[in-house]
């Protein structure tokens, strides 16, 4: 009899331990993470600049963490093949997305309806590890030697004055049609399969300006095949430092820069995310990783998840308004 009246005991009190077992076993995962090699995906192929900022943090990462970070190039569908494959991976922490953030953002707008993932929902932003300025550049005939110049040309000619890109709906492109509404200018868009052949038909003259990456342009500019009117980041760039700000320039509240960030999949324990957090903010403190980064054109940046995160949604409300109020369509 006594020992029939202690079962109902034990099993309630197997089921509290194994109650509590269940509720601990994330806290401890997090706490002995990484124990196993990490993923992290590059959505474009090898040799871009994601990919060489990847493995360069790949690289720190593993040093820091002790477990191996391998890159994996899932390329396609202009990155979202490899989003869309972090976005349904589990959500430990093991598999991470080296995402050209700005570009992810406006494939949510300009792809509605065909990308498998939500940018704001389907990650758990981890960090932006780098942002990419780009600057305004025009082919030297252009009797124009500032940016306030160039408008005032642009106005005196409606639709006269071209303005190349790297493609339609890339980030040179709606940076363009953003320019054109904040100057109030009519500028006909003429995009090209990538920036080479976009460069090359702007310094031979066959289009008159362009928005591109100070990475991609500065080499140009230094020879003097290209005028560089402006860059469209908050600060003057090293690269070219007597190159004012759009700001500076008269075009007050036009910023523009393409971000680099490291993503996990929604719902990654919050502890997993901080570890990574943390550990890349010293990663992207280190003088030679910085050097790296500006081997690619970026800025090595380091921002909060909250931040991260906030800036992601901001970036998509941005280019969602450029995109419907141009008409920009997805090829």
């Amino acid at each position: 009899m006594s020992d029939l009246r202690l079962r109902p005991r034990r099993a309630v009190l197997l089921s509290l331990l194994a109650l509590c077992a269940g509720v601990s076993a994330p806290a401890l995962s997090a706490d002995a993470y990484p124990d196993k090699p990490i993923r992290l995906i590059v959505p474009y192929p090898p040799g871009g600049a994601t990919d060489v900022i990847g493995r360069v943090l790949a690289q720190e990462l593993t040093g820091a963490l002790g477990q191996s970070v391998i890159v994996e190039n899932r390329a396609g569908a202009a990155g979202n093949i490899g989003a869309d494959q972090v976005a349904k991976a589990q959500p430990d922490g093991y598999t991470l997305l080296m995402g050209a953030l700005t570009s992810h953002s406006i494939n949510a707008a300009l792809y509605r309806g065909r990308v498998t993932y939500d940018v704001e929902k389907s990650f758990a932003p981890v960090s932006i590890v780098g942002t990419v300025p780009l600057v305004f550049v025009v082919n030297p005939s252009v009797q124009a030697n500032t940016l306030s110049e160039f408008i005032a040309l642009a106005k005196s000619k409606p639709g006269y004055m071209t303005m190349a890109s790297a493609g339609n709906g890339s980030p040179q492109h709606l940076a363009g049609e953003m320019f054109k509404r904040s100057a109030g200018v009519d500028i006909l868009h003429v995009p090209y399969k990538g920036s080479g052949p976009a460069m090359t038909d702007l310094m031979g003259g066959q289009v008159l300006s362009m928005i591109e990456t100070v990475p991609a342009a500065q080499g140009n500019i230094k020879a003097g095949k290209l005028r560089a009117l402006a860059v469209t980041s908050p600060q003057r760039v090293d690269a070219l430092p007597d190159v004012p700000t759009a700001a500076e320039a008269g075009l007050k509240d036009f910023e523009v820069s393409s971000m680099f960030g490291i993503v996990a999949p929604a719902n990654t324990p919050a502890p997993v995310i901080d570890r990574l957090n943390g550990e890349l903010k010293k990663i992207l403190a280190k003088p030679e990783v910085k050097a790296s980064l500006l081997n690619q054109g970026a800025i090595a940046t380091w921002t909060t998840p909250a931040d991260a995160r906030a800036r992601v949604s901001a970036e998509v409300a941005r280019w969602t308004k450029v995109i419907d109020e141009a008409g920009v369509k997805g090829d």
